[in-house]
């Protein structure tokens, strides 16, 4: 976070096929859902091309992924959804897991700022992950938001130009 901060952290785009960078998460961190009992699904075309930096922007999808699966309980799915209109990619990352309350949305991109206040840092994270998100996804001249509702989900709706 403190080479965020700084502006010392590198970006190194390269072109990357969107379909397969994907499956390779996907790949990664199936498991974890199985162990979970939960379904992790990716609907992406196949031979969208994007100029990405593939281990910061991983670094995104699989925190996304990784939140989702820990607020979210058996039996549910999370769905990876890309959509390409005109010059923009929109990802969505969307769960059926308990959702943020209105209130806390605002903040949720906040550094050190946790939805839950009584987790600990053992079970809730330094409340960093959202940060450096954040700043992942501007660093590639994106933006990033979220819709949420309690009991319902969440969906982190990320956009980048093509």
């Amino acid at each position: 976070m403190a080479k965020l901060d700084q502006n010392t952290f590198s970006i190194f785009k390269e072109k990357i096929d969107l379909y397969v960078f994907l499956q390779t998460i996907y790949e990664k961190v199936l498991p974890a859902f199985q162990n979970k009992k939960m379904k992790l699904m990716i609907d992406c075309p196949k031979n969208l091309w994007i100029n990405l930096d593939p281990v910061r922007f991983e670094q995104v999808i699989i925190n996304l992924l990784d939140n989702s699966l820990k607020y979210s309980k058996e039996m549910t799915t999370t769905l990876v959804r890309v959509n390409k209109e005109k010059d923009e990619i929109e990802i969505t990352i969307k769960d059926q897991g308990i959702g943020i309350p209105q209130e806390d949305l605002p903040y949720i991109f906040d550094r050190l700022y946790r939805v839950e206040k009584s987790r600990s840092r053992a079970t809730g994270g330094f409340g960093l992950g959202l940060a450096i998100v954040k700043q992942i996804v501007e660093a590639h001249g994106g933006e990033i938001s979220v819709e949420s509702q309690v009991g319902h989900g969440t969906c982190f709706i990320i956009n980048l130009k093509q």
